[in-house]
């Protein structure tokens, strides 16, 4: 039977998502902000039973059961909550006891936290990666400067040295001398990441990730899987085209890399992608944003370097320069994106967001 509530026009009206249980903790009503946060209709809601929401079901059902047998409400923080598209969210709620229709019911009131955390940890990140980023403009400034000197020093000694018919081992000297002044350059100039911002057209982000797959084919030789998970229904965003192939390539690679470490038996890379509806990036609201997924199946990330392994010269492997992942996350920001990290053995996932223009 269909339940119609006198205040539903105003409780369809709020962001706080709102469930109505009875007593036997069946779901009865669910306004539109709790269709949302559980991605499903309250038409395959109706006559569940709520607890099967909650990560904890039985500490759920008994915190309801009590709530509704001494009339007492109750609040609970950092709750996981199971989605039906089998993701989950992190969410604070409260249950207040109420009567309806002569019956003991429970009013479920939950509000999603795991964004705000996000946002939350972007800035701070944001905020320590502005500060690095500033320090190695500095040095890459005070390390140029001289390495200029040096090689235009070299130069010049090396010229005199064949003027004066030295010996061809000296000569050898000053020429690494400049090949090794050359690559420490090379390393600033990789340190500072792409020079130029990116040159934006409208591209279809689904080509350019078949062009990364079609590399990676190439150096795997078929010895790691590659899977493809497309959202076809994805539009055309702006983007520069080389600097995202860079940027997902680079992702890519450390997922290879990783799992040739682990020596893990089917080692798998899945890049899928995604539209997310009002996704904060930067603290812009974005109506909607593409997000793409490398995932691997390797051991997963050391918790030594988690929270650092977009800076500079961190890597999880002693032949890795760590600069792979540096570059990648200024070109994404540089597309004003944003790029996110959850690692756990056997499961390593970089999300990719990207503003799609509505």
């Amino acid at each position: 039977m269909e339940l119609r509530l006198e205040n539903q026009p105003l409780l369809d009206s709020l962001n706080t998502a709102v469930l109505l249980v009875d007593d036997a903790l069946h779901i009865r009503y669910a306004n539109i902000a709790a269709e949302s946060l559980l991605k499903v209709s309250f038409l395959k809601l109706r006559e569940t039973n709520v607890c099967m929401l909650f990560g904890e079901v039985e500490l759920a059902k008994s915190a309801m059961v009590d709530s509704l047998r001494i009339n007492q409400p109750y609040t609970k923080r950092h709750e996981t909550l199971q989605l039906h598209d089998g993701e989950s969210s992190l969410i604070d709620y409260s249950v207040t006891p109420i009567q309806f229709e002569d019956t003991n019911s429970l009013i479920i009131e939950m509000q999603r936290i795991d964004r705000f955390l996000r946002i939350n940890r972007e800035e701070a990140l944001s905020s320590v990666q502005d500060s690095s980023r500033n320090l190695i403009k500095g040095l890459a400034h005070e390390i140029k400067n001289p390495l200029g000197g040096i090689r235009g020093a070299a130069q010049l000694l090396r010229q005199e040295l064949i003027d004066g018919l030295a010996g061809l081992e000296t000569q050898e000297f000053c020429n690494i001398i400049v090949t090794e002044v050359d690559r420490l350059r090379n390393l600033v100039d990789r340190l500072l990441g792409p020079s130029q911002l990116p040159a934006l057209e409208s591209l279809n982000i689904h080509e350019v990730l078949d062009h990364v797959a079609t590399l990676l084919e190439a150096e795997t030789k078929g010895e790691i899987a590659l899977n493809k998970d497309y959202d076809p229904s994805i539009p055309e965003l702006l983007g520069d085209r080389e600097q995202l192939i860079q940027a997902f390539l680079n992702i890519a690679r450390n997922a290879m890399q990783a799992l040739h470490r682990s020596e893990r038996t089917g080692p798998r890379i899945i890049i899928k992608t995604r539209i997310e509806q009002s996704f904060t990036i930067a603290g812009l609201r974005r109506r909607a944003v593409c997000r793409v997924d490398v995932i691997d199946n390797g051991s997963g990330i050391d918790h030594a370097i988690k929270e650092r392994i977009f800076f500079p010269m961190i890597s999880g492997h002693s032949e890795g320069a760590g600069l792979g992942l540096t570059i990648a996350q200024t070109a994404i920001n540089r597309h004003e994106g944003l790029i996110e990290c959850h690692s756990i053995p056997g499961n390593t996932c970089f999300s990719i967001y990207l503003p799609i223009q509505v």
